[in-house]
């Protein structure tokens, strides 16, 4: 009963809200999402709404936006993003032209590099060749004073000789290579050898000593007739007078002059000594050998050697 009469309490507007309020949470719940959603859909809802009574005090009015504007904002947002894109483009094809200048620039410096190197290389070599080249000339030098110098020794040895001695020695020589010797020797010397020589040579040798130019000349005379000589003939033409002169000579001289003498002359001509010793007989030879091994051993080793062999 006195639920009934609690019922029977209400007023009908309040009965209406009873029933009216879930309806109208439920629209407003909604039309809220809608509007999360759906911009368009909102703005219907709220035209609905705003044509019920009572539920248009409450929502709030539509918003009027055309379709224009919306599409006008797409399109807006579109050419932002083209311009961001070409903006990057722009700045890549920058950065890409920076880059390709670096390149450039790096290959020239590699090539100049190059270059120089090139270059250094190139001056190293000539620097060697030049170093080279200096030593070989003094290396010639060294051997043409030595050579000199040989030569003047035979020539002392010579003029340590009695010249009839000598004569017969220096005319089996080749007249250059005689020349040569008497050229080296004081004018004195060279009076006595020539006064024994046979008058021909002593002439020719004469001419020769009067035309000499430079000791230079004469020693490259005296090694071309050597040449020479060796290239027409394959053994040395054989004179009874020459070699009956030489083995008189060599064998009354004494043996330590006479190996004195073969050394020198092995430096110059060392045919001229086998020959010498091929024509003096076996006691003289033994005599000679022994005494040109005691002044050295390697060169009398070699003529020795030869001697055997028949060269």
């Amino acid at each position: 009963m006195s639920e009934l009469e609690a019922e029977k309490g209400y007023s009908g507007f309040e009965r209406f809200m009873f029933f009216v309020t879930p309806i109208l949470f439920t629209i407003v719940l909604l039309g809220v999402l809608l509007t999360l959603f759906n911009f368009d859909l909102r703005n219907k809802v709220l035209t609905v709404g705003d044509s019920i009574p009572f539920l248009n005090e409450v929502l709030p009015d539509p918003v009027a936006k055309s379709e224009t504007s919306t599409g006008d904002g797409e399109n807006a947002d579109a050419a932002a993003a083209a311009k961001a894109v070409d903006e990057q483009n722009a700045v890549i094809a920058q950065l890409k032209q920076q880059l390709s200048a670096k390149e450039k620039a790096l290959q020239a410096a590699t090539g100049e590099q190059t270059a120089k190197d090139k270059q250094i290389s190139d001056l190293q070599n000539q620097v060697k060749q030049l170093s080279a080249q200096k030593e070989q000339n003094d290396t010639s030098k060294l051997s043409d004073e030595e050579y000199a110098a040989k030569i003047k020794a035979l020539a002392d040895a010579y003029a340590k000789m009695s010249p009839s001695k000598a004569a017969p020695i220096m005319e089996a020589m080749e007249l250059d290579e005689a020349v040569l010797v008497l050229n080296s020797m004081r004018t004195d010397d060279q009076a006595k050898v020539l006064e024994k020589m046979t008058p021909k040579t002593a002439a020719e040798a004469t001419v020769k000593l009067k035309d000499i130019k430079s000791a230079k000349d004469q020693q490259i005379a005296a090694l071309q007739a050597r040449l020479n000589k060796q290239a027409t003939t394959k053994a040395e033409p054989s004179s009874s007078l020459d070699t009956t002169q030489l083995k008189d000579t060599f064998t009354n001289m004494p043996a330590a002059k006479a190996a004195e003498l073969l050394i020198k002359m092995s430096e110059v001509s060392p045919s001229k000594v086998l020959r010498i010793l091929n024509a003096v007989d076996s006691s003289a030879r033994s005599s000679i050998l022994s005494e040109m091994s005691s002044l050295n051993e390697g060169i009398t080793a070699q003529l020795v050697s030869k001697l055997m062999t028949g060269k």
